[in-house]
């Protein structure tokens, strides 16, 4: 007997659900794009953008998905024949690294493997071997969604001030943003990109690209950009319809707006303490299940874990099962392996955006008793010991 007729909950890292707040807002007919509220509304609204990155430079907004505006990063600052060095945690980097191959730079994979994050003891070994410093960039992924590893960005800005190279740092965000720690300023990020769907809570659609004046003035020399793709004409553009290189995405923007509302209601410090603690709920509650059972978390070390996503390992072929129990008989999607060399042997629990604490509990406890019916072998109470996670928040 299945028992998912009630609201379904998507738990997968992104697209993350999309408030009903969002979803009003967003629910009109499209307006004027040549004078009126939007035209008037967007500034605000990459200001905003900006304050949530925490920069001081550009913010300019595509009309794409991640993969958009890594091929907006890499055309914006490279030139054929230019070198980057890529820093791999997973399927992401190695993503982004291939797009900007096929842009005619010459890239080079530096990999951590799929469940530690970027050492930077290493990373410096391979700048200082750079003595002609040809690296252009340097280009990670803050957090990957395929092993929910979390990089540490300030100590890779540290590993290239060290080593005194004049290599770009470009950070892609796009899983982390609104949910994990990130100081784009602070920390010395040169570009940053990110997306819609996850932390800010909108549906996919629209990508966002951040940079400073140290990647605008490689944006001098580039070759590689297009005019699609050129920031340039969308900064500060005399003409609103150029924001976008053409017709502006109206309903997109009108949910941007209302998701930003609703981030600067909480505070930003306030979400990544909110996004702390349900994460730290559902480590507890997968590190109690392991105890006696066949099920772990993909990365050990805490410090390395992002607050937006996490990676379960179930052996044996038994998380499909797990999955496909929790979808059909409990109405819990659960995000499928991505990136793995086993992938049908993990699965994937988001917990970021618009999330509080009755639906991570509800879905651990969902999952718990997935593990029972489809017969995984686990230490009972996993939902009880997230609870008081909670309780103790």
């Amino acid at each position: 007997m299945s028992l998912n007729q009630g609201r379904d909950y998507l738990a997968i890292p992104g697209p993350s659900v999309t408030p009903d707040r969002v979803l009003r807002a967003m629910h009109r007919t499209s307006p004027n794009i040549y004078e009126g509220e939007l035209v008037d509304m967007v500034p605000g609204v990459l200001n905003d953008l900006e304050a949530l990155a925490g920069t001081s430079g550009n913010a300019v907004i595509y009309i794409a998905n991640g993969h958009g505006v890594w091929e907006a990063a890499s055309s914006n600052v490279f030139s054929r024949g230019d070198k980057a060095l890529i820093l791999a945690t997973g399927l992401f980097a190695h993503g982004w690294s291939e797009m900007t191959n096929m842009l005619g730079v010459e890239t080079e994979i530096l990999d951590f493997g799929l469940s530690s994050s970027i050492d930077p003891e290493k990373l410096a070994e391979r700048l200082a071997a750079d003595t002609a410093q040809e690296f252009k960039a340097v280009m990670m992924v803050q957090v990957d969604t395929g092993t929910s590893v979390k990089n540490d960005v300030l100590a890779v800005r540290k590993a290239l001030d060290k080593a005194g190279h004049p290599a770009l740092l470009m950070v892609d965000c796009i899983a982390c943003l609104g949910c994990d720690e990130f100081h784009m300023d602070d920390w010395g990020v040169d570009l940053m990109v990110t997306g819609s769907q996850k932390g800010l809570m909108t549906p996919p659609g629209c990508g966002f690209l951040f940079y400073n004046d140290k990647a605008d003035k490689a944006r001098e020399t580039a070759n590689c950009v297009t005019s699609y793709w050129d920031w340039r004409a969308r900064t500060n553009p005399e003409i609103f319809y150029l924001y976008f290189c053409g017709t502006a995405p109206t309903n997109h923007l009108y949910g941007i707006r209302e998701a930003l509302d609703m981030m600067k209601e909480e505070g930003r410090e306030h979400i990544w303490q909110r996004h702390d603690v349900l994460a730290r709920a559902v480590w507890t509650a997968v590190e109690h299940w392991g105890k006696s059972g066949e099920i772990f978390l993909n990365i050990k070390d805490a410090s390395a874990r992002s607050r937006a996503v996490t990676t379960v390992h179930v052996p044996s072929g038994k998380s499909i099962k797990l999955q496909d129990w929790c979808r059909d008989i409990a109405g819990l999607t659960l995000g499928l392996g991505l990136g793995m060399e086993e992938p049908e042997e993990y699965f994937r629990i988001g917990h970021m955006g618009h999330v509080n604490a009755q639906m991570v509990l509800g879905a651990l406890a969902t999952i718990e008793a997935g593990l029972k019916a489809v017969g995984i072998a686990h230490e009972a109470g996993g939902a009880a010991v997230a609870a008081e996670v909670i309780s103790e928040r």
